[in-house]
């Protein structure tokens, strides 16, 4: 599939545990990004479009309108919850959802 817009990660971290939207709210979930032991932010789902769910739909009009529908299986990203952050080799990160869980990635140095 071509790029529909510029993403600004490089790569994501998926979680083992899926959750149907029913029983999850996107706009109240809050997450807590740390680096390295400290935390670098916190965000809400309402920062994404006042509501992730929002993101996605933008998402999947445009890309039928393109020509190039999202397709069942396909990992959609709804966009970010907080600011970016620079990582350096050797770097930790850890972020957590509420009422989705914890995920972890460690930058090789």
């Amino acid at each position: 599939m071509r790029a529909l817009f510029h993403a600004s990660a490089d790569g994501y971290v998926l979680g083992t545990r899926r959750v149907p939207l029913t029983g999850f709210d996107p706009v109240a979930a809050e997450m807590t990004m740390t680096i390295d032991e400290g935390t670098v932010f916190t965000g809400s789902g309402a920062a994404c479009l006042g509501d992730p769910v929002n993101a996605v739909v933008w998402l999947a009009r445009q890309a039928r309108a393109l020509g190039e529908p999202l397709r069942a299986g396909q990992v959609v990203l709804s966009g970010a919850l907080g600011p970016m952050r620079p990582v350096t080799p050797g770097a930790a990160v850890h972020a957590t959802v509420t009422g989705l869980g914890t995920v972890s990635v460690a930058f090789s140095s």
